[in-house]
C-alpha cells in the first residue's frame, strides 16, 4: 500500500519543518542526535517556544490551548520533530494529567494547572507503580484516609521517572478497602513539596538516574486536589489513554534512528571505510520493516480521522514499533563496534568512527530495552492481538 500526503498535509509538513529549521537550537538538536539528552532548563525553554507558537499541546482541545489537529497532523508533526532531533516534551503533563484535568477537573483545577503545564512552568511525574503493583495497578496499596477536608496519604511509589525534577505528582491511591479493587481507587494531584514526601533515586546499570522511589509519610492532601469522584480514580486513569493509543507505533523514533544509521554509513563510506555487505543488507531490511510499519500506522490513523472504529489493532503497532527500535539499536551498536575497533589494515591513515557517534550508543540501547515493557509488554500485546484481532 502506498499512502501519499494530501496537498494540505504536505503544506502542513513543510510548515512544521520550516519552523524546526529556524527555531530549534542547533546545539540541542546535536545533543539529542548523539543521545546525550538535555537538562530540565533546556527542555523547559523549548516547551515555552512551542507553546508560544501554539504547538506545545497538539492533543488538547483548542479551548485549552491545543492545536485542533487531527491524528494525521499529529503524526506528521511528531515525525518532523523527531527527524529534526527535537527534544520530546514531558508526556506526564502534556499527554497524561493535562488531558485528564481537561476531562475531569474542576474549573479551578483547569485554571490553576493547564496554563502552567503547557508552558513548562509546572512539571508533573506519575505515581502509579508500587513494589507490589507494577503491571497490576488495581493492587495499589498506597492509602489515602479521609480526615476532614484532607486525605492523609501513606505508602510508596516506584519506577517514578522524573520525580527528582517534578513539582507535582499524580497518584493512584486506595481510598476504599471494602469494594472491588478498581472501585476503591482515587486519583490525587499531590504537591511534591508537601511535608512527608521523600524521593530516593534508582540508578540503572549504566549509571544513570532513570527512576525514583517516592515515599509518603502522613502527607496531607486537600480533598480539592482529587481529580474526579472519590473511589473512581480508575476511570480517570484509563481515560489518560484516549487517542494516544493510536500513536504508539514509534514510527517517528524509528525514522530518527534509521536516519542516523544511514548517515553513519555514508560518512564512513566517504572516509574509505565500508561496512560488511551482510550488515548493509540488514539495514535495507530494517528500512523495509519501517516502511511497512508506517503504512499500517497511516492506514489506521486515516481510518480514525474519517470516523472509523478502531479496535485492538494498535497493539500490533506498539509491538512491531518497539521491536523495530530495538532491532535498529542492535545494528547501530554493531556498526559502532565494527568501526571503533582498531583497523586491521595496511592503510593506517584511516581513522575509526567518531567518538561523537559512539559515546551514547550503548546507553541508548539499554534505555530502549524498556520499550517492549512500558505501556504493555510484548507478551500482553500478543495476547490482545490473539484474542481481539485474530479471535483465537
Amino acid at each position: 500500500m502506498r499512502h501519499a500526503l494530501t496537498a494540505d498535509q504536505a503544506n502542513f509538513k513543510a510548515e512544521v519543518e520550516g519552523f524546526l529549521a529556524t527555531a530549534l537550537p542547533r546545539e540541542i538538536a546535536t545533543r539529542i542526535k548523539r543521545g546525550a539528552g538535555i537538562n530540565k532548563e533546556d527542555l523547559g525553554a523549548w516547551t515555552k517556544q512551542l507553546n508560544q507558537k501554539g504547538w506545545a499541546a497538539p492533543n488538547w482541545p483548542e479551548a485549552y490551548g491545543g492545536t485542533g489537529w487531527n491524528l494525521m497532523q499529529r503524526h506528521i508533526f511528531d515525525v518532523a520533530c523527531r527527524q529534526a532531533h527535537a527534544p520530546v516534551l514531558s508526556g506526564f503533563g502534556l499527554n497524561m494529567v493535562g488531558p485528564a484535568i481537561i476531562e475531569y477537573g474542576t474549573d479551578a483545577q483547569k485554571q490553576e494547572f493547564l496554563p502552567k503545564i503547557r508552558n513548562a512552568d509546572l512539571w508533573f511525574c506519575q505515581g502509579y507503580s508500587e513494589p507490589q503493583a507494577g503491571s497490576d495497578l488495581a493492587s495499589v496499596r498506597t492509602r489515602a484516609d479521609r480526615k476532614g477536608d484532607d486525605y492523609v496519604v501513606n505508602g510508596q511509589k516506584i519506577w517514578t521517572s522524573g520525580a527528582e525534577d517534578a513539582d507535582w505528582i499524580f497518584c493512584l491511591v486506595r481510598t476504599n478497602h471494602d469494594v472491588q479493587q478498581q472501585k476503591g481507587i482515587s486519583f490525587l494531584l499531590l504537591d511534591m513539596t508537601s511535608p512527608g514526601v521523600q524521593v530516593e533515586p534508582l540508578i540503572a546499570f549504566n549509571g544513570k538516574r532513570l527512576w525514583n522511589q517516592v515515599f509518603f509519610d502522613e502527607v496531607r492532601v486537600p480533598v480539592e486536589q482529587r481529580l474526579g469522584d472519590e473511589d473512581h480514580g480508575w476511570t480517570v486513569a484509563k481515560s489518560l489513554l484516549g487517542d494516544e493509543r493510536l500513536l504508539v507505533s514509534r514510527v517517528a523514533e524509528n525514522k530518527r534512528i534509521l536516519s542516523i544509521i544511514k548517515e553513519l554509513v555514508v560518512l564512513q563510506g566517504d572516509r574509505g571505510i565500508e561496512l560488511p555487505g551482510s550488515l548493509l543488507n540488514e539495514i535495507n531490511a530494517l528500512d523495509v520493516r519501517l516502511r511497512a510499519l508506517e503504512m499500517t500506522s497511516l492506514r489506521i490513523l486515516t481510518q480514525a480521522d474519517a470516523g472509523g472504529k478502531i479496535g485492538a489493532e494498535p497493539s500490533m503497532l506498539k509491538l512491531k514499533g518497539s521491536e523495530l527500535v530495538q532491532a535498529q539499536d542492535e545494528v547501530l551498536f554493531r556498526i559502532i563496534d565494527h568501526l571503533a575497533l582498531p583497523l586491521d589494515t595496511k592503510n593506517t591513515n584511516r581513522t575509526p568512527v567518531e567518538p561523537a557517534f559512539a559515546e551514547y550508543v550503548a546507553s541508548g540501547q539499554y534505555h530502549h530495552r524498556g520499550f517492549t515493557i512500558a505501556g504493555g509488554s510484548s507478551e500482553v500485546q500478543h495476547n490482545i492481538i490473539a484474542k481481539q484481532v485474530l479471535g483465537l
